[in-house]
């Protein structure tokens, strides 16, 4: 029986489970355990079906059922809990007006953490290129980059180079945000009386620093179990920028407090402002996970609010009980009772997940007050989809959107902030804004030189050590050791993921506050790479082997001169370069072939094997050297064609017989030998109807040349010659002398 014919009915108890309700005589306990445990995932299965078809009274029901039969991590919920977003998204009035996702980065934002928009402060690059505050990065804020889709994460090791900018540039602001830093430090520590202190002296000092102050000065609060106090901070802060973490940190406090159903709303809230904000995507998860206890109280009030209230009472009786109903025992009890102090984690992500835990068990803080706003609120929540035409727009009319849901969610609980600190705190963020930019006489072309040229940044990258360099200048020097220039720490993995992405920060800097610097660095560069993608003049040479037109050439490149003319090769978009065999007097011999690069691929520790097919074939007519390799001003070579018709046709006779010769003596060679020429150069070619289709003349012609067994001199010889009959008559001279050779 399928499993949708075995799970139609709403899954209630019976004398037996509805699923697999098997007689247990002479059944194993190992069995009846395994036996129970698919029913458990059948169930989990079906209830996230459910969940994922917006059908969540129903999904309710199964998760309930399952739980049942076994634990529901909260983890487990992850589909669930996203269309309980989407669904609290939809009413407030589209993804868009919450969404807290970053703008790119402009001229007059440089200097703004793209996350919490405040001053940069202790400046950290991650690898995408894009920079963040030193702090956003610690707290685990987010795990994808705000402006790109890359993962964030890895040690966060300050920009050298832009702290020291920020220093000298805005050295009060940088200044305040240490004592910040001070702040969150003593939270650390666990001295959160001191931070307190700290934290009171700062908001008096610098009224514009006021909501990142407060925020850590709310998480002192909270472990000190001053929750009115930590409250009126994340209130403000709430108010003031509307941010995910300031959203976060009053949904903590609520869920603190013992108003779980209030914390539930922010915590949605916060996720609807920020999707990807881990610590509070793993709250709701563990706060439905407890919802759905198999507390059959709570299971029945929770169908029965979605089944038979109508959404515009919910709402009343909601607003109502959470504004005059006085808190039950219960609530009085956690609110009052002692949360321990998190123990000491390394990481800063385990220190918020520990602040994460109550001090009253969720479950039974629930269980308690089942018919009250727990159960009320969650249907409220997502209870949409499942109501007629008329029942959605009573509940659209009062849509959880920002303007709609501040008053429920931000000035609930008796705060004492007004509308005018919103005011005015965007009134001293904007004069923030405008009045930070870079004092003109403090501005030096200097302090923004690559360490390693001496020259002005271009295409500035930043290691994971913290340092920045040209990226053509470190490329330069991964390719000798993968060690940072500077500070020798090691570089392998930085290598190894081949990431050099510009620092955006540094590069708009300088294009917007060195513009004319900028130009005379970019000609330069232009002017250089000009030179280097000219095919006829300093064209590079690789002194190895010999090459052939249409002949397939991979190589192993490992030596650093090399690694660095196979780059530039691609970076000029000629992916070319020539191919020469070595000569003890001039260093290359005097002709070779043009390679054509079809495809790299790059090793961790550097070396790449490089794909490449012979192309024009080329006489040296002076030799040079740049950067440790060859290079040589070239002429190209082509075949002399022949005009007279008589002549074309012996030409063609001569060509066939070869042709025939050559496949005959193919197919008699040893199976091993047959083999390893076809693993290495490829079938033989097709004979030709045109035989001076090419420049080159026809392709077996230089197949042949690489796979007989002859001195790379001869071989030299016949590539440089310009006439076909020639070159066909030494190679019917080389298949004779062969096949005259008794094969043993």
């Amino acid at each position: 029986m399928s499993l949708q014919a075995r799970v139609e009915d709403a899954p209630e108890e019976r004398g037996g489970f509805f699923i697999g309700a098997a007689d247990s005589d002479g059944v194993s306990a190992e069995e009846e355990e395994d036996h129970h445990q698919q029913n458990h995932q059948l169930l989990l299965h079906k209830a996230n079906a459910l969940a994922s078809q917006n059908r969540l009274t129903e999904a309710i029901s199964w998760f309930s059922a399952a739980r049942r039969h076994g634990p529901v991590r909260p983890e487990q919920l992850s589909t669930f809990l996203v269309c309980i977003l989407r669904n609290f998204k939809t009413k407030a009035a589209g993804p868009d007006a919450l969404s807290g996702r970053a703008r790119g980065i402009s001229a007059d934002d440089a200097f703004e953490c793209p996350n919490c928009r405040g001053f940069l402060g202790e400046a950290v690059t991650v690898a995408c290129g894009h920079t963040y505050c030193k702090r956003c990065l610690q707290r685990r804020l987010f795990s994808t980059c705000r402006l790109c889709p890359e993962a964030v994460g890895g040690e966060e090791k300050t920009n050298v180079l832009l702290c020291g900018l920020l220093d000298k540039w805005f050295p009060e602001e940088l200044n305040t945000c240490r004592s910040l830093y001070k702040v969150d430090e003593l939270c650390r520590r666990k001295r959160f009386q001191e931070a307190v202190s700290l934290a009171t002296d700062a908001i008096r000092s610098d009224s514009e620093t006021t909501v990142a102050v407060r925020l850590s000065r709310a998480e002192a609060y909270m472990a000190l179990k001053q929750y009115s106090l930590a409250l009126e901070d994340a209130e403000f802060c709430a108010k003031s920028s509307c941010s995910a973490e300031a959203l976060f940190r009053k949904a903590m406090v609520l869920h603190e407090m013992g108003r779980v159903d209030e914390s539930l709303h922010v915590f949605l809230h916060c996720l609807a402002v920020d999707e990807d904000f881990p610590c509070a995507k793993r709250q709701v998860e563990k706060i439905l996970c407890d919802l759905l206890s198999p507390d059959e109280n709570v299971m029945v009030g929770l169908r029965e609010t979605t089944q038979n209230t109508s959404p515009l009472l919910r709402s009343k009786t909601l607003v109502a009980s959470s504004q005059a109903q006085p808190q039950s025992p219960v609530q009085r009890q956690h609110q009052a009772r002692a949360v321990s102090s998190p123990h000491h984690l390394d990481n800063e992500e385990k220190r918020w997940e520990s602040q994460e835990r109550p001090g009253l068990s969720r479950a039974h803080s629930l269980r308690m007050h089942s018919s009250s706003c727990g159960e009320e609120g969650l249907k409220r929540v997502f209870s949409a989809p499942q109501l007629g035409d008329q029942e959605k727009g009573c509940l659209l009319k009062r849509k959880l959107s920002v303007s709609d849901i501040e008053p429920y969610i931000i000035d609930c609980g008796s705060t004492k902030h007004k509308k005018g600190l919103t005011k005015g705190f965007k009134k001293q963020a904007a004069k923030a804004k405008t009045s930070r930019g870079v004092p003109e006489h403090l501005l030096d072309p200097n302090d923004m030189e690559c360490s390693l040229c001496m020259r002005l940044f271009y295409e500035p990258v930043t290691t994971p050590c913290g340092h920045t360099f040209c990226k053509n200048c470190l490329e330069r020097c991964l390719d000798h050791t993968p060690q940072c220039p500077l500070c020798k720490e090691s570089l392998k993995e930085y290598l190894a993921s081949r990431k050099y992405m510009v620092t955006t920060v540094l590069d708009t800097l300088i294009k917007q506050y060195l513009s004319q610097e900028y130009a005379e660095r970019t000609k330069a560069h232009l002017e250089e790479t000009r030179e280097l993608s000219d095919l006829t003049k300093n064209v590079p040479i690789f002194v190895c082997t010999m090459a052939y037109p249409t002949v397939p050439c991979p190589l192993h490149v490992f030596e650093p001169r090399y690694r660095l003319m196979i780059r530039r090769c691609m970076d000029t978009g000629t992916q070319q370069f020539g191919m020469c065999i070595n000569d003890p007097q001039k260093g290359f011999a005097d002709y070779g072939c043009m390679l054509v690069i079809r495809s790299i691929h790059f090793l961790p520790d550097g070396r790449s094997v490089v794909d490449t097919v012979g192309g024009k074939r080329f006489r040296v007519l002076s030799r040079g050297m740049k950067d440790g390799y060859s290079t040589a001003d070239i002429e190209h070579l082509e075949d002399n064609r022949v005009e007279d018709n008589d002549e074309l046709e012996k030409l063609q006779e001569l060509h066939d017989e070869v042709y025939g010769q050559a496949r005959v003596w193919f197919q008699n060679l040893k199976i091993r030998f047959h083999n390893q020429i076809l693993q290495h150069f490829g079938p033989m070619p097709e004979r030709e109807a045109d035989i001076q289709a090419t420049p080159n003349g026809p392709a077996c012609c230089w197949w042949l040349l690489a796979v007989l067994p002859i001195d790379p001199r001869y071989q030299l010889s016949v590539l440089s010659m310009t006439s076909l009959r020639e070159r066909l008559v030494k190679i019917q001279h080389i298949l004779t002398y062969l096949q005259s050779i008794p094969n043993n």
